[in-house]
């Protein structure tokens, strides 16, 4: 164990308070809701988010922090999480829930506030893959694959972003070529969450004939294998969200039936749409690792001693935390704000991109001055501050970068392209 200090090694140091903040619950919540956004929830949002809460607190927290470092995903929490009810998020019908986009922002921010990468499965299963099904599949597709999906009986995995297209993904070069009945797909893919132990994969390849971007639902065969031409390989050496895996792919000849191809996919737009569905997700994560952080500072300055007195007593701590709380409040409003505009169908992509990135760089901020606050403990999994700080991270990078939103923020009010 590392000290805060290392010339404290007093009685009211490092190791009395290591343990008294552990006792006092550096996870338990926190008022986080100064200007009572949350106060006018109706009964369902409301029994959403206490359920999401109620899950993290009981189950996953006790537990992830070892998933993290080991870098495992925690498949023994998927029956309790498949429980919940919440799989499936906005979509209706088909045993999904079909939340309000309130609901399904406070569900991701309660998850995030326990760990990222939990939040990142749910993401890829219930907006992503099963977005993508949902969106542009056929009615039979919807209902082979949606309500298994919806119960975690059937894992999904979405396959888009390549070793050389990340942000610029419109340029894919993996291709998919008619063979009779089937197609058969070549190329590779990277950071594609849940694809080394996924039960579908849907997969973006150009058409060779037209030159149009298609998807395709890879399935497992009948005894657990993956088909002949598909091959995941875990990224190692992750230094955020750790506990869920995110594989390179490569494909080699593999062959999907037309059957498997999703009609409603005939141009990169289609992909498009679908990413539109999810834009605004990240800001309401980053509104969860923000809250965790608060919360676990503000908790830890009440309980660590220095010169006598709790840290919290001391002006740059309060300042600290007044300007943490203050930062989070924002993104709190813009989320709120973000739901009430896509539910009013108003959510647009310039919209999407300044929550984004006002939303990431803010909450990014929150967890380095919580590691701070926590000193040489906010390395420590154990007080849960370095989770988010390096999960934070990856959800600066990930769904556009900082520089990539403000390239696109700054398209849209010049009317001037800064990408060509």
């Amino acid at each position: 164990m590392m000290p805060a200090e290392n010339t404290d090694t007093s009685t009211d140091g490092w190791t009395d308070d290591y343990t008294a903040a552990l006792a006092a619950g550096l996870t338990q919540a926190r008022d986080t809701d100064p200007f009572l956004l949350l106060e006018g929830l109706d009964d369902q949002d409301r029994a959403v988010q206490a359920k999401v809460r109620g899950f993290v607190n009981d189950k996953v927290l006790p537990v992830i922090n070892g998933y993290w470092e080991r870098a495992e995903f925690p498949h023994a929490l998927l029956p309790d999480l498949a429980a919940l009810g919440i799989i499936g998020s906005t979509i209706e019908g088909y045993g999904c829930p079909g939340m309000s986009r309130l609901a399904a922002g406070l569900a991701t921010m309660e998850m995030s506030r326990g760990d990222g990468s939990m939040n990142t499965f749910i993401g890829v299963q219930s907006n992503l893959s099963m977005g993508t099904v949902n969106m542009l599949g056929s009615e039979e597709q919807k209902q082979r694959w949606l309500p298994r999906m919806a119960a975690l009986e059937l894992i999904g995995a979405f396959a888009l972003t390549e070793p050389e297209h990340g942000s610029d993904s419109a340029q894919l070069e993996t291709t998919a070529r008619r063979e009779g009945g089937h197609w058969v797909l070549n190329g590779r893919k990277r950071w594609i969450g849940n694809a080394s132990f996924a039960d579908v994969v849907i997969i973006w390849a150009r058409d060779e004939a037209d030159a149009k971007v298609k998807a395709f639902v890879m399935e497992k065969n009948d005894d657990g294998s993956y088909p002949a031409g598909y091959r995941a390989e875990v990224i190692t050496g992750k230094i955020g969200k750790r506990a869920i895996l995110q594989p390179d792919i490569e494909l080699a000849n593999l062959r999907i039936p037309e059957e498997n191809r999703l009609p409603g996919a005939e141009s990169f737009r289609d992909a498009s749409r679908v990413l539109a569905s999810t834009r605004g997700g990240a800001s309401w994560e980053s509104l969860g690792h923000a809250i965790a952080g608060y919360e676990a500072a503000l908790t830890y300055a009440g309980v660590r001693t220095q010169f006598g007195r709790p840290i919290a007593g001391f002006q740059l701590v309060q300042n600290k935390l007044a300007n943490m709380l203050a930062e989070l409040t924002a993104i709190q409003l813009m989320c709120v704000r973000m739901a009430q505009l896509q539910e009013t169908g108003r959510w647009t992509g310039t919209q999407a991109s300044i929550a984004k990135m006002h939303s990431a760089q803010k909450a990014r901020w929150i967890c380095s001055e919580a590691r701070e606050i926590l000193g040489g403990n906010g390395l420590l999994l154990d007080f849960h501050v370095a989770r988010h700080l390096t999960d934070m991270e990856v959800v600066h990078t990930y769904e556009g970068t900082d520089s990539v939103q403000s390239l696109l923020i700054g398209r849209a009010v010049t009317g001037i392209s800064a990408f060509s």
